[in-house]
């Protein structure tokens, strides 16, 4: 109980009103002082020399505590009468979370600048800021250029999955545009997950040229266990500058910008998902923020307050400052006037 007087944010009130009360605290106090006269008996003196250095007693200079301790007592009753109470909330949250798989192509062609710095790194911010909205889902993160490999299988922690997409470069795996394999892989690591909803965002920003499996059996793959596939083809569209390795360092080359926008679009409209093109990092943001709201988790959660009175322990204070009052002023602090 104590502390919870002590945590005011959780202190709630039943009868604010009553605190009108204490309006009328210091009114009665101002015309106290004003209207005070003190009635003292009167003597004849020939002379008050003798008196200068009488010093009040300590029964006088205590009376004064007798209004702070009536003061004290009203407030507390005021409080008390306020019914003072603490709060408790107990939720309950039923979550049907989605599975997801963020497939993203890390050939040597994500290094092109048309996105800033480059499309490796900005598909790899938006991506962290895309798994840090999904709360209650399980992610997982597959990379693929000639191949394909799970960077982290599915997993509720997104602290790991933050950690492996900021791991992720250009050249980890052997260069090329494998992506048949980078969907199948991610579809396996889908093909046993329970949940009502399975999806795969696949990034990539060319064209299938390499990997063991084609892409079209990849997609019979993925409409077999439902698998809905959002496909993000990434570049500017013609020319993109690219920086280029030569004897005399790096040099900024124009490099054309291809992509299988056909192969991407039959993937994600048989598989129930969307084709988007980012053309930059605007674009791009905009697309994992139209993904998020496409595919929302349902999240219901039941709210119980409950509630303590706290109004006793003013209560006990203000009876025990009144009766300390009365005591005083009837006994040790009694007045003769």
């Amino acid at each position: 109980m104590i502390k919870a007087l002590l945590d005011g944010q959780h202190i709630t009130f039943a009868q604010p009103w009553y605190f009108l009360f204490l309006l009328v605290l210091p009114i009665i106090l101002i015309w106290e002082w004003k209207n005070k006269t003190p009635q003292q008996p009167n003597f004849r003196l020939t002379s008050l020399a003798g008196l200068g250095a009488v010093k009040p007693g300590w029964r006088v200079r205590l009376r004064p505590a007798l209004k702070i301790l009536r003061s004290i007592a009203f407030m507390s009753l005021v409080v008390a009468l306020a019914r003072p109470q603490s709060s408790n909330v107990t939720e309950s949250v039923d979550s049907d979370g989605i599975d997801i798989v963020l497939s993203v192509d890390v050939s040597g062609s994500m290094l092109a600048e048309d996105l800033k710095p480059n499309r490796i790194e900005a598909a790899k911010q938006v991506a962290l800021d895309f798994v840090n909205k999904r709360e209650n889902d399980r992610i997982g993160l597959v990379i693929f250029s000639g191949e394909s490999f799970t960077q982290c299988p599915i997993t509720i922690d997104h602290n790991i999955v933050n950690q492996q997409l900021e791991a992720i470069e250009s050249g980890m795996l052997q260069d090329g545009t494998a992506i048949g394999m980078g969907l199948a892989t991610a579809v396996d690591r889908l093909r046993n997950s329970k949940a009502k909803s399975k999806i795969i965002i696949l990034l990539t920003d060319g064209v299938n040229n390499t990997g063991l499996i084609d892409p079209s059996t990849a997609l019979e793959i993925a409409k077999a266990y439902k698998i809905r596939v959002y496909c993000i083809g990434v570049g500017t569209r013609g020319e993109a500058p690219y920086p280029m390795q030569t004897p005399g360092g790096i040099v900024k080359q124009m490099v054309p910008v291809e992509i299988d926008e056909p192969l991407l679009k039959t993937i994600s409209g048989q598989t129930g998902g969307k084709y988007f093109r980012a053309t930059s990092n605007s674009s791009l943001s905009s697309v994992y923020k139209e993904i998020d709201q496409l595919e929302k988790s349902k999240v219901e959660v039941s709210s119980f307050k409950h509630f303590t009175d706290l109004f006793l322990p003013f209560a006990i204070l203000a009876l025990i400052c009144f009766s300390l009052e009365m005591l005083l002023r009837y006994t040790v602090l009694k007045s003769i006037t």
